[in-house]
Parts: structure tokens; C-alpha cells; sequence
């Protein structure tokens, strides 16, 4: 059959979950049978969202080919198991710059460069590039701000003239959002409609929409949206809040929208797919009755800035049978007088990751508390270092010692800048990015947590993959020092001989990796480092 193409917009207001509906419709087709993908087009016209803070776009997503996206690429990998690329992320600034370059090699022969058709023949063209691979049945869409937005207009350009081109084999689901007035005590679908008056007006009539609402709507405001915004009555489905994000696949198959989207593209509907394993993990999740307590050592507090580190965390607690209770604690904050109490009551603590100077002499102070009071503590990228650095100085006996990122005239560099980023003249996309292989050693903690087994038991040290975004590593110039001194060096990379993890055997659980495993957890997945983690602090 030819390839399918659904295109996700928004309208009203931002961040009602374009995201989570895109990962939750691909999770319904991928039930059926269907090859998806799903990518995201992102109307800022920074080029990846690397350079930004994440107080202005949330986590930075890394895939395994070593492209920084959008925080939405984790929803899809940890709701489908897909594995997303660079082709799967694509921003104005992309796009703007794949034409100027063009421009400049005179492949348009000296015509004049405009947003109609160039720019617009770009986005096509990127939208449908993954249909080149002949990989999939289904390429979801979902294109990030709201309908009105002025970037966002070719964007919306470039939907209609493909959806023009590709008949019945392209759609449009509108996701907007109906607000309870309090005071009036009514629920208003004005501005769904407004917001489909826009998309009209662009010459896009949604095919389907989902309205965004933090209370129950009714069938008669379904059908007033359906008959005011020239939808089918079965083609209106709700989102409404619910304990789970989780649980939106579920809900959206039980009003039916993988079956509307089926009709809507001429194909038959079949029967509805059980998703056995999807509910069995719903179920455990909703049996939860035991708290873990877990600190989060950074200094963004912000939801989103380690989104992928809290669903990892929440997903084996769920697999554990314990509901892992998130607290934030502001590195910037942690002091030698203070820690104690800062940390008082966490079963675990987690060192996250992040750049720069701010806030990780506080990342230091819990980690040397953590250490030395048995607390277990997984330390990530930058939280690994700082692990590091601490043993560095209270074991080594190395007062000094730091990385270079954060110290450049330091005599105890233990934390230094790989060769190859020495002399980079720019920081976007420049770093260490993407999966590398790590090979795990005999006898160590990971190794058993990797292998779901006692370390002693397995043959031969097993070689993993793991994905990294980072331009410091591991000074090998102390390896030594540090595993003569309790600190081992335990998952190495076989072609540089770059320090991946560490961990104190005499700890109960305490182990840095240079990675990132929160970018490899899913739903039905979840990754073995988090799961080994959250077992040691729920028994």
C-alpha cells in the first residue's frame, strides 16, 4: 500500500500534548500491524534545540544517530520502541538554511528565492523523505506551536498542497482545547472553533480532532463541535485529563480513533488490537501502594528539563512495584552545613546532568554525602563527573581536582576535553553525540544489572550501546589511582579506551555513566541501570 501520512497540529493554546497523541495514535497502529514512524517539525529557527536552556524548551533529546531534538522524540521512542534519526527532527532554521545553501551553489539557476514554493517545496520534501526508505506504513507529523502562530504558516502551507497531492492518503488531526469557565460553570467550544476557522482559512479542513479538556464532555458538546466544524461525529474524540499519560493510548482506542483515522484513509478497520502488555503495565501501575523517596541533585527546577531521567525513574519503579516519588533539590542550594537535611528521608539520590558552572559544587557536596552515608546514588554525564571529582578529592586526596569545563588552570584535571573538541570553533551539534559501544566488565555491579543475572555467572563481559552528549570525559592519566583506591573503572568504550562507568563496589549503590540511559528506556523496556536502581532503594 502506499504510505499513509497523518498531520498533527494545534490550535487554541500550547502545550496541550501534541506529543502524547502523536506517540499514542503510532502505539494504536503499531498494535494493528502497521510499520510508523512519527516526526517532528519545530517552527523556531534555532537549527536542533542543543543550544537552548531548558527553561526555554525543556530536556534536548538525543537519538542514536547523534541528532539533539526535541523533548516530544522521547515520548515517541518510549510509547513505540521506534527508534528516531535526524530525518525524524526538523526545524525552521533547518530548513531556512538547506535553501540559503542551495542558494548560494546556485541550484536554483538565479531565480528568485521566496516562502512559496521553495520554502515550502523544502518542507515537503523533508515531511515525506522518510517515505524514500519504503520502511513504513504510517509517517505521523506533528508540527510543534499553535495554529495562528506566524512561523508556523508555511508550515500549514506545505500540509495543504501535500494533502492536495496525496488525496486520501494524507490527513489532518486538529488537536485543540475547550475550556471550563468556572465562574459561568460551562465548558466552551468557541475557540475549538475559532481554531478550525484558522486552519479553514489556510485552506486545511481537519479531518479529526481532539479536543483537550480537564473535564468530561458530554456527547452533546461532542456533537456541537462535530456539526460547527464540518467533522464527523465519530472523527470528535476527548482527551481528558488522566493519572497517567500513559493511559491516553487506552483511552483514545476506546473512543475509537485509530479506527476513525482507518475509515478516514479508505482502509478496513478490522478488529481492535488487546494491547495485553500495555495494560498489564497500566494495571501495575495503578496497584502501586509503596513510596520511594528519590532526590533529584540539578538546577533546573523545571518538569520537563529531565523529563526522560522521571519517566525512567517512574517506569521501573513500576516494574519494581513501588510508585517513585520525585523531589527536586537545587544543587545551587547544597552546602556542606546543610546537606543532611536537604537529603533527609530519600531512599536514592540521582546526580543529573546538565553544562556549566552553576550549581555543581553543591552536585559535589551530596555526592560525598551519598558516598559516605551508604545512600545508593546513580550519577548521569555531568553527575557522573561530579562523582569524580569528588572522590577525586576527599579518596585521592587530590584538594584541587576538577574538570576542566568548570576550572581550565586546575593541576588535577580528572575530568578533561576530549582531543577532538579542542579546538571547535563553535557549540552547537559539536559534541559527543549518539550511541557508542561500551563493554561492561567481569564481576562489576553493571554487568549484572545488564545481564539480569549474578556477574559472577556470565561468560564473557557484554558489550552495550548507549547514547552521549558531552565534549569532557574521564582523565585515564588517574585510572589507576582511582581503581587502586575503590573506585572502578567498569564499562569501557573498545575503540577509544573512553571511561563510560564507575561504581564503588564497597556501596551499596553507587555508579556513574558517561551516557545517557534515560534516552533507551520505554514503556516495555525500561532500562536496566534504573531498574537495578530503584530495586536497591525499594527492598
Amino acid at each position: 500500500m502506499n504510505t499513509k501520512f497523518i498531520f498533527v497540529t494545534g490550535g487554541v493554546v500550547s502545550s496541550l500534548g501534541k506529543g502524547i497523541i502523536s506517540a499514542s495514535v503510532g502505539k494504536l497502529l503499531q498494535a494493528r500491524g502497521y510499520r510508523v514512524t512519527i516526526q517532528k517539525f519545530d517552527p523556531y529557527i534555532n537549527i536542533d534545540p542543543g543550544t537552548l536552556n531548558p527553561y526555554e524548551h525543556g530536556e534536548c533529546y538525543v537519538t542514536a544517530d547523534g541528532m539533539e531534538t526535541d523533548l516530544d522524540l522521547g515520548h515517541y521512542e518510549r510509547f513505540t520502541g521506534i527508534h528516531t534519526t535526524r530525518g525524524n527532527s526538523v526545524t525552521t532554521g533547518r530548513i531556512y538554511k538547506a535553501v540559503i545553501d542551495k542558494e548560494r551553489r546556485g541550484d536554483y539557476l538565479g531565480k528568485t528565492i521566496q516562502v512559496v514554493p521553495h520554502i515550502t517545496d523544502e518542507i515537503k520534501h523533508r515531511m515525506r523523505r522518510l517515505d524514500d526508505t519504503q520502511q513504513y506504513d504510517f509517517i505521523i507529523t506533528e508540527v510543534g506551536g499553535t495554529i495562528g502562530d506566524i512561523e508556523s504558516a508555511p508550515f500549514m502551507e506545505a500540509i495543504r498542497q501535500l494533502r492536495w497531492e496525496l488525496g486520501r492518503d494524507a490527513i489532518n488531526l486538529h488537536l485543540t482545547y475547550v475550556p471550563y469557565l468556572r465562574a459561568a460553570g460551562e465548558l466552551k467550544t468557541k475557540p475549538t472553533q475559532h481554531s478550525v476557522k484558522e486552519m479553514q482559512s489556510m485552506g486545511i479542513q481537519p479531518d479529526i480532532l481532539v479536543l483537550r479538556t480537564e473535564l468530561h464532555l458530554e456527547d452533546g458538546i461532542l456533537q456541537k463541535v462535530a456539526s460547527f466544524c464540518n467533522v464527523d461525529r465519530d472523527c470528535v474524540v476527548q482527551s481528558e485529563d488522566l493519572p497517567s499519560i500513559y493511559e491516553v493510548p487506552v483511552n483514545m482506542q476506546r473512543q475509537g480513533l485509530d479506527a476513525a483515522i482507518l475509515r478516514k484513509m479508505g482502509m478496513p478497520v478490522g478488529e481492535t488490537p488487546a494491547l495485553g502488555p500495555w495494560r498489564h503495565f497500566l494495571t501495575l501501575q495503578q496497584e502501586l501502594t509503596k513510596v520511594v523517596r528519590v532526590g533529584l541533585v540539578g538546577k533546573y527546577d523545571l518538569q520537563d528539563a529531565y523529563k526522560s531521567i522521571r519517566e525512567s525513574l517512574s517506569i521501573a519503579g513500576i516494574y519494581n512495584r513501588v510508585k517513585v516519588k520525585l523531589e527536586f533539590v537545587n544543587s545551587e542550594e547544597i552546602t556542606e552545613e546543610n546537606v543532611a537535611e536537604k537529603l533527609a528521608g530519600m531512599d536514592g539520590v540521582l546526580v543529573c546532568p546538565g553544562f556549566g558552572q552553576r550549581g555543581i559544587e553543591g552536585k559535589i557536596v551530596a555526592a560525598h554525602y551519598t558516598r559516605t552515608h551508604g545512600i545508593p546514588t546513580f550519577g548521569i554525564c555531568l553527575g557522573m563527573q561530579m562523582m569524580v571529582i569528588e572522590f577525586a578529592r576527599n579518596v585521592l586526596g587530590l584538594s584541587d581536582a576538577n574538570s576542566r569545563e568548570m576550572n581550565a588552570e586546575t593541576n588535577h584535571p580528572v575530568i578533561d576535553i576530549m582531543e577532538s573538541q579542542k579546538n571547535l570553533a563553535q557549540m552547537g551539534g559539536t559534541m559527543r553525540l549518539g550511541a557508542y559501544a561500551c563493554q561492561l566488565v567481569q564481576g562489576s555491579r553493571v554487568l549484572q544489572a545488564y545481564a539480569g543475572q549474578a556477574a559472577g555467572d556470565a561468560e564473557s563481559p557484554t558489550v552495550i550501546s548507549e547514547r552521549h552528549r558531552h565534549r569532557y570525559e574521564f582523565n585515564n592519566d588517574y585510572r589507576t589511582q582511582y581503581e587502586q583506591n575503590g573506585m572502578d573503572c567498569v564499562g569501557i568504550n573498545p575503540e577509544s579506551d573512553l571511561v563510560e562507568i564507575v561504581e564503588v563496589k564497597q556501596h551499596p549503590w553507587y555508579i556513574g555513566t558517561q551516557f545517557h540511559p534515560e534516552y533507551t528506556t520505554t514503556v516495555l523496556n525500561p532500562h536496566p541501570l534504573f531498574l537495578d536502581f530503584v530495586k536497591t532503594i525499594s527492598q
